[in-house]
């Protein structure tokens, strides 16, 4: 039977549990699991650190030389084993040519983006450019956020990432209007996680006249939850709002298709799910209806058209769309790692079908050994704030303890497991179906029984 076959993660497991005969949860399931995976020779082109290595480990809880559990790849992915060679290729050719290497090698560093632009429009749906995240969230933001006395306002959600928050409120201030009356912040229902897109959609349509903008995530960083990203497009577009989603926690976790859904603008860092190091570059798209209509509000000479950009007349001569928003040349010991990750990712479309099942598999095991149990009230339990539905989440499930979160951290870390901690009360867990397993999966929820044990 073909595992990846679409089918329902609960029916999946039943099958092959009954092929195998033994229960769903047994680790022969995730054996089974893995030795289908047709995606699982992928992991082979990335470094996935041994226990012993993390610092926070504990030698006399865990075997130190074995690979660490790796579910982290939501904050930092692994490093790709070609970054290594390229980065070496850089710094000889920086060390025999000189400043001849702006022209030369096969990476010249005065257009090294040309190298990866391609491999990245394949992973978020079109052309695209690159910088720092923080920096486009400002740089986009002036460019479509032309606020009147009666459109002003920008939709957020009310716990957006803090750097998105921020340059929302500062935007707004620097037009002069006030965030208390221009930040329209978006709120789950009493006694709920996430937004119901009926609900996003509600607010657009009674508040859309007076919003400028709708700045959304793509995928919620704290709770997990995947934006209708198509949806809100069109509601907002259908009310004159202009619609970007900040795509850091989207980008080579879920598919997108920026272009074919009209969005309007879009950023996205590279260091998580595109795994090219901290502090890795940032990248944005603009729809190319666009590309005549928004100029960049900040001018860069890398912005000007490549044919005539050295002549330095300063008479600029601005490149289309989103290419007009470059500021600078490229970093290249940060495209390196870039391009090494791009070159591995590019079946998004097979890497989705894995993630949906090896998310599902942490989803089941989770609520088959640690959902509350009224005839123990006392036992440990563990809650899923991320919607169950696949099409609402990435690769990320954010779990609640009954008991305090950071001694559980604590004692994951120490039995090798690499994982996220994010006030006030949230563990994300992101198995990413480039690089991990099905294995690594059933590792965690039995290494967590552990943890939780140890701190009740």
């Amino acid at each position: 039977m073909d595992p990846f076959d679409g089918s329902s993660v609960t029916e999946t497991l039943r099958r092959i549990s009954a092929e195998l005969g033994c229960s769903p949860t047994s680790a022969d399931v995730a054996a089974y699991l893995d030795k289908h995976d047709k995606l699982r020779h992928l992991r082979e082109h990335f470094l996935v650190p041994k226990i012993a290595d993390l610092p926070p480990s504990d030698p006399s809880l865990v075997d130190g030389t074995k690979e660490c559990i790796y579910l982290v790849g939501n904050s930092l992915g692994l490093q790709p084993k070609k970054a290594r060679q390229y980065l070496e290729e850089e710094l000889e050719k920086w060390a025999k040519t000189g400043v001849h290497g702006h022209t030369g090698g096969s990476r010249p560093w005065a257009w090294a983006e040309n190298n990866i632009e391609e491999l990245m429009a394949n992973v978020v749906g079109k052309r695209r450019c690159t910088l720092n995240i923080s920096i486009f969230v400002f740089i986009l933001q002036l460019s479509f956020y032309k606020p009147t006395a009666a459109r002003h306002k920008i939709l957020l959600e009310d716990k957006a990432f803090p750097s998105d928050h921020y340059a929302v409120e500062s935007q707004i201030q620097l037009r002069g209007f006030d965030p208390q009356q221009s930040m329209l912040l978006l709120k789950a229902r009493p006694g709920e996680e996430t937004l119901r897109t009926e609900d996003i959609l509600e607010v657009i349509e009674k508040e859309g006249e007076s919003i400028a903008v709708v700045m959304l995530s793509g995928v919620q960083y704290y709770t997990g939850q995947l934006f209708n990203m198509a949806a809100i497009t069109e509601a907002g577009q259908r009310k004159g709002c202009y619609v970007g989603f900040d795509c850091a926690h989207a980008a080579g976790n879920a598919q997108l298709k920026l272009h074919d859904w009209g969005v309007d603008f879009a950023c996205w860092c590279s260091y998580k799910y595109l795994n090219s190091g901290a502090g890795g570059l940032g990248a944005a798209f603009i729809h190319e209806k666009h590309k005549d209509t928004i100029k960049p509000a900040l001018m860069g000479w890398w912005g000007h058209n490549l044919d005539t950009r050295f002549q330095m007349s300063n008479v600029l001569d601005l490149q289309p769309g989103v290419s007009g928003f470059r500021l600078s040349n490229q970093p290249i010991l940060l495209v390196c790692p870039l391009q090494a990750s791009l070159e591995v990712l590019q079946t998004m479309q097979a890497l989705r079908r894995k993630s949906v099942l090896l998310t599902g598999y942490l989803e089941y095991l989770i609520q088959q050994y640690y959902t509350k149990d009224p005839a123990q009230p006392h036992k440990p339990h563990v809650s899923i704030i991320t919607p169950s539905d696949p099409q609402q989440r990435g690769c990320q499930l954010s779990l609640c303890f009954s008991i305090h979160i950071q001694k559980v951290f604590q004692e994951l870390e120490k039995r090798g497991v690499a994982c996220d901690m994010r006030e006030p009360s949230v563990l994300r867990i992101a198995p990413v179906p480039l690089y991990n397993s099905f294995s690594d999966v059933h590792r965690f929820v039995e290494t967590l029984g552990h943890a939780l044990a140890a701190s009740s």
